[in-house]
């Protein structure tokens, strides 16, 4: 007998609020595998782990994909006048764009645009935020980040656990070696 599979209405915030929890998404432009090499990755954990280090955010659970972030986070405070969420994207941008523009042009100009406030650009418009208002959803949410390298277009390992670059170790055997996060259970 197959297990009951729960599905939950998902409801797009476009502006996230501070003090509340939040599953986040945020895609490299095009689709673009722009998140592959080790240092992109490793540039992401020290972001967060900055915005967690001033207090600014909570992590709850996270992934970081070769096109694409998953996040299950909670703004806390501003970072001056922004969201810490707008903070981390901008930080990974300029860092990007600056090794781009040293050591690989040909890559730097997938990303070229003819906006009014810019001549690049790293993400996507509009992050997904999907408010977390509920232990079933939040679960949901964790398990899908948790299961997101397993999922036969990436491949990219044959066990959640085994996957370095997410929370799942933590959740499987409570190591949390990047130190950034908080169990989920702390929300409830």
């Amino acid at each position: 007998m197959r297990p009951k599979i729960r599905v939950f209405k998902v409801e797009r915030n476009s502006k996230m609020v501070l003090n509340k929890a939040y599953f986040w998404t945020s895609t490299i432009k095009d689709w673009i595998k722009l998140l592959q090499p080790e240092s992109y990755k490793q540039l992401i954990i020290e972001t967060l782990k900055d915005l967690v280090d001033r207090k600014l955010i909570k992590i709850y659970a996270f992934v970081i994909m070769p096109n694409h972030v998953h996040i299950v986070w909670k703004n806390i405070a501003l970072n001056g006048k922004e969201m810490p969420a707008a903070s981390f994207n901008k930080k990974i941008a300029h860092e990007i764009l600056k090794d781009l523009k040293l050591n690989n042009q040909k890559m730097l100009q997938h990303f070229m645009v003819q906006e009014h406030s810019r001549s690049f650009r790293i993400w996507q418009r509009d992050a997904l935020a999907i408010l977390m208002d509920n232990r079933g959803k939040l679960e949901q949410k964790i398990s899908y980040i948790h299961r997101n390298p397993l999922q036969e277009m990436w491949n990219l390992v044959a066990f959640s656990v085994d996957y370095k670059w997410s929370s799942a170790k933590f959740y499987h055997d409570g190591i949390d070696e990047f130190q950034i996060l908080t169990h989920y259970m702390d929300l409830l």
